[in-house]
């Protein structure tokens, strides 16, 4: 592209200059199919998929030339805003958007995660635990968080947002085994709030009270999950969060030295 440009999806999609200046249209329908062309990974989408993505699968009779009208829109955005209307190519089965290396946040994301991983695999703790924390850093909010209207889209931002549960998890993980359980109870609370019902979530706020010398908080955090699960859900907690329970309750020396489950597999 003329100008180094940026896509962000890691929270409200934008596309910014290396400056930071927005350059991100502002119809909905741009937008969306700018998002939809940037996280197919650098390959085409055909027009049939663009279609029902865009139109949630009723597209009107012209949404052929629609799409094509669209498509024009784009470029003309992309040329008056100093980029390349060319990296939008038109390539069978569709269309192609190139991009330079490391152009969408979540590329810059997956890259740190899949290091934090090595480092974790390889004894170094400390190491992957910024690496974690430098892939969160590049969030913003919830995937796509101006597109959710979008059911494809919608669809694809919570499967985002799912990385960034896991890498949290993770984080998590790694400094409860750094010993800093202490410095993570306010996190944590933090994260069963946003979410409720993930169970991971509650159990590594467990170990971290009750490592902090809080076991009567730590039960109150099991009563809190099993309440929510039971009363929207009709289930009880699974078997590992259970078992974690009767562990706080019976003060098993165990839990000092308990690898949480993700890191044990």
């Amino acid at each position: 592209m003329s100008k180094t440009v940026f896509f962000r999806v890691l929270g409200t999609f934008t596309v910014e200059t290396s400056g930071g200046t927005p350059r991100t249209p502002q119809a909905l329908k741009l937008r969306a199919l700018l998002a939809l062309l940037c996280l197919n990974d650098g390959h085409p989408m055909s027009a049939p998929q663009l279609i029902e993505a865009l139109w949630s699968g009723a597209p009107p009779r012209t949404a052929a030339t629609a799409l094509q009208v669209y498509v024009s829109r784009l470029r003309k955005h992309l040329a008056e805003s100093g980029l390349d209307a060319s990296a939008l190519v038109t390539r069978p089965p569709g269309y192609l958007l190139e991009t330079a290396p490391h152009a969408l946040d979540l590329h810059g994301f997956e890259a740190l995660y899949r290091e934090a991983g090595v480092l974790r695999g390889a004894g170094r703790l400390e190491e992957a635990s910024l690496a974690l924390s430098r892939a969160l850093e590049l969030w913003a909010g919830p995937a796509l968080a101006d597109l959710r209207t979008v059911p494809a889209l919608h669809s694809l931002g919570r499967r985002l947002d799912e990385k960034r549960s896991a890498a949290l998890e993770e984080r998590a993980e790694t400094e409860l085994l750094l010993g800093r359980h202490k410095q993570l109870t306010g996190e944590l609370y933090g994260l069963i709030d946003e979410q409720p019902m993930r169970e991971t979530f509650h159990e590594l706020l467990m170990l971290a009270l009750y490592r902090s010398g809080r076991p009567a908080e730590a039960l109150m955090i099991y009563n809190r999950i099993r309440r929510v699960l039971i009363d929207e859900l009709g289930i009880e907690p699974g078997p590992r969060l259970r078992q974690l329970q009767q562990s706080v309750l019976s003060r098993d020396i165990s839990l000092e030295a308990l690898v949480p489950a993700h890191l044990a597999c």
